[in-house]
Formats: structure tokens, sequence, C-alpha cells
């Protein structure tokens, strides 16, 4: 109970209120930006092939590989195929590998930049079936160094965007995800971010999530044990300037002790690949402004984007999301062909449509839209321009308005909290989810999008007619036509690499 009393004061804590922002750095300071790569010092580097066909360097670079560089005037930065609040990065990855061809048994940390792999430990030798596994973890330094209390909340939302790159990644490759039901614990203990001595002077990294790779083996998991261990992590930016504890408290506070969710291992056999995703992962860009004057998004483009949200009709990514089903979408619709401006709202299970039109305001009109297929749950609350009200909720921000539609996602927040809380972390887990179909899915409508973590929580609530804490909304996303920045050069993912090494 006191955890969770804890998850709720730092949530009220960090909303944005019109009147005043969450906690923050009053300035950035250039000094201590955290380095995005994290590296360990005297571990073994394995250098990994770049644009192969398949396996594990295949399934690393396109989910959590680096996918261009922008470069303007002397500044030059790295963009990834998973997505990161404020450009970031605190999501950090690693491959624990038994009886892979090519790979010796052990924990390996991915160096991004190098597109290498760190050997952090071996495993103990074992007669046990070949099993690849992907950990990831977080370092919460790297987003409050910009977004202060608040950066607990996009840590989340990052390692749900990773989750969603790696199914999205492994289903272009023919490969099957499962998310383990693994404590915390474990998890460190596995990937050695228990190993206080090996980050002395370095940025702790907090433990996320458990992923095993299927090739079409139905053996049980098993969870690995490390003989030896290597290598010491560097620090990413110095002693910072300001300090934000109750990210600490809330880190504690939502640290899973019980087994997650239920194992669910997929059906045996290896699925057809589906290679058409790659470009779609190579090429998604997080929009930063929209034209506002383009023709509109096509109704069954817009219909199509919505019905990708779906799990029950959409295995991909939805079948590694063994966890109950908690987030809802409200949209500020301004440019949509055939559909009238407005609120609409799409409940992802039936019973959520219940609660919503029970707790929103009791006025709207909840009507299905014309032409919008029987399967999409898909309601129309309130005919208006909403382009100045997406604008103010969402910081005053015009992505928010000049782009074909906007969202906030609404979480069942009291009933997630009853189970503990450490399903807060999974709330913006599934946000994060949410939001990269809506990448992926914009890409291949030939549109963009772009998360929105900065929106005025309570006055989303009040528009919405909401008076308590049974839903509360997670993160905003938008999408329409891009606006691109001709001054921006882009450059090859890895060009910084040795000629050799060039694909």
């Amino acid at each position: 109970m006191g955890c969770c009393l804890t998850v709720r004061a730092y949530h009220e804590r960090t909303k944005h209120r019109l009147d005043a922002y969450a906690q923050g750095p009053q300035y950035l300071d250039w000094d201590q930006q955290p380095n995005p790569f994290r590296r360990f010092a005297g571990a073994e580097v394995v250098e990994l092939p770049l644009q192969g066909e398949g396996g594990i360097a295949a399934l690393l670079e396109l989910s959590l590989g680096l996918s261009a560089w922008k470069q303007y005037g002397p500044d030059r930065w790295a963009l990834r195929c998973n997505p990161s609040s404020g450009n970031l990065h605190p999501t950090e990855g690693y491959v624990i590998a038994n009886g892979i061809n090519g790979l010796g048994d052990g924990v390996y940390h991915y160096a991004p930049h190098e597109h290498a792999l760190e050997l952090r430990g071996k495993l103990a030798a074992t007669a046990s079936p070949p099993q690849l596994l992907l950990g990831l973890s977080s370092i919460a330094w790297r987003e409050a160094w910009k977004y202060g209390e608040r950066a607990f909340r996009y840590v989340q939302l990052d390692a749900g965007h990773a989750l969603g790159a790696i199914r999205y990644t492994a289903a272009a490759l023919g490969l099957q995800v499962e998310l383990l039901p693994v404590t915390d614990a474990e998890i460190a203990a596995l990937l050695g971010l228990d190993r206080i001595a090996d980050f002395t002077g370095a940025e702790a990294e907090d433990p996320d999530m458990l992923l095993r790779i299927h090739t079409g083996s139905t053996a049980p998991f098993r969870l690995p044990a490390v003989t030896q261990w290597y290598g010491t992590a560097n620090a990413l930016g110095g002693l910072p300037k300001h300090t934000w504890p109750v990210i600490d408290e809330v880190t504690e506070a939502t640290i899973c002790h019980s087994r997650r969710g239920v194992s669910h291992t997929p059906s045996s056999g290896v699925p057809e690949p589906q290679p058409d995703l790659i470009p779609l992962i190579r090429q998604r860009r997080s929009a930063q402004a929209f034209s506002g004057k383009t023709s509109n998004l096509p109704r069954d483009t817009f219909y199509a984007i919505l019905s990708a949200l779906l799990p029950a009709s959409n295995p991909v990514p939805w079948d590694v999301w063994t966890l109950p089903i908690r987030l809802h979408p409200i949209l500020f619709v301004h440019r949509v062909e055939g559909l009238p401006t407005g609120l609409y709202a799409l409940p992802r299970h039936s019973a959520a449509e219940i609660a919503l039109r029970t707790a929103m305001n009791p006025d709207f009109l909840w009507q299905t839209p014309e032409d919008c297929p029987a399967e999409l749950p898909l309601f129309h609350l309130l005919e208006a321009d909403a382009r100045k009200a997406a604008r103010t909720l969402s910081c005053h921000q015009d992505i928010a308005s000049t782009s074909s539609f906007s969202l906030g996602m609404l979480a069942e927040f009291d009933a997630g909290l009853a189970e503990g809380a450490h399903v807060y972390r999974h709330l913006y887990w599934e946000a994060g989810l949410i939001g990269q179909v809506l990448y992926l899915e914009a890409e291949a409508a030939g549109v963009r999008g772009t998360g929105i973590g900065c929106f005025f929580d309570d006055s989303v609530h009040e528009v919405l007619g909401l008076q308590d804490t049974q839903f509360q909304s997670l993160y905003h996303f938008t999408v329409g036509s891009p606006a691109i920045d001709t001054r921006l050069e882009m450059l090859p993912p890895y060009s910084h690499l040795p000629e050799e090494r060039q694909p």
C-alpha cells in the first residue's frame, strides 16, 4: 500500500499544469549532457556485421541500432531505430546467448555506436537447448538531465518503444518474441546491474524486462547462471548539478518483486519473415513540425492506423504483450477526409467503453463515424474545431494542431495500481508500445508521427469531464504530413566506422 501511495504522489507531483510545469532544471547544462552511448571498459568486444539478412546482428541493428546521423553546421547527432524522448536514449540492451552459432555463451552489452557486443559475463556450462534472450535496462539520469522529475515517466515510455521496436524487427526477420515473467532482481542479477563495483563513478542502470527470441524451439525458459564477469561502466556525464531524489523513490516503489504477467510461449514453427517492414524501420523519424496546409489524411488510412492498435486483430506487435490492455486513445481529429473535426474515443476492449462512457462528460455523443469498420470501436464524442484545444493541452505545441490528428492515451490508472505499484511502469510500457505502432503505421501511410510527452495532465482530464483518477492521460501522440527542415544534412548511420566495416 505504501508503494502505491508513493507512485500516486509522484504522478501528482510531476503533472504539468497551466500555471506551472513539473520541476526540472531551470537551464540545460550542456557541459553535463549525458553521453548517449554506454561502454564497459575491459570487456572483450565482438564486432557485428552490418545490414545482415538475419541473426542477432540484424535484430540489434534494426531495433536498437543507429538509423542515421543528422548534422546542422558543426553539430552532429545520431538517430536510432528505437525512438526516445528528447533523443536521450535511457534504454540499454543486453544479449544472453547460449548455444547460438557464431557467439560464445555469455551475457553481452550491445554498443549501438560501434554495432558491437561487449562480453560482460560468461555462462556456466550446460547441456540445455539453445536459448537467446534480450534484456533491457534504463539509465534515468539521461532523461533527468533535461526533464527533471518527470523523467521517470519518459524512461518507461522509452522501454515500451524499445519493446515495440524489437517485436517489429523480429517479425521482419521471421522471429517470435516472448516477454518473460521474471522479477526485477532476477533481471538485475542476470545482466550484472546489481554489481555495484562495476558501476563505481558511473550512473546506475535499472532493470526493465527480459525477452526470449524464438526461432522455432518450444523448450521451456530457464534462467542462466553467470560464472565470470568482465568490464566496468563508463560515466555518462560527470556529476549532475541537479538531483531529483523523487526519481529514486518512485524507482524503488515500482520494483517488481513477483513474476509479472503470465508466460506465453509462441506456437511452434518459424513464421514467415516480413521484409517489407525493414524499410519502414530504417526510415522512421520523429516529425519535428507539420505543414498544416496539405490535403487531408484519407479516412480509410485513418481507420487502418487506428485498427493497428487493436490487439485482437494484430498479432504483431501485440502478441508480445501478455499483460492486461489498459490504455485507450482519445483523439483530436483535425484533417481527416470525410470525418467531422472534433473529439473521438477508441476504447480498446468492451469493458473500457462502458467505463469511459460512465466516467466522461455525459453530453458526449458516442456515435459511430460514417463507414467505420465494424471491428473498429471508434466513437465520435464531440464535433468542434479541436485545433486550439489540442495545441493548448499539449503544452502549447503546434505539432498537436497542425497534424491530421493528435491523441492522448487514457490509462486505467486506479485498476492498474490496485494490482501493485509496479504496474505504473507497465502502463507506460503499453503507452510506448502504442506509440511505436503509430510511428510505423504513419510511415507506411506516407505521413509521419511523433510522441508528445509534455501536456497539461489535469486540463486534459477536465476537457473530458473526468473527475477522479480512475483514468489518467499518460502520453500524447500526433500524426500528419511533416514539414521537412531542409537545412539538416542526413548521413548514413554507420559512416563513422572504418571502411572495412561498411556494408
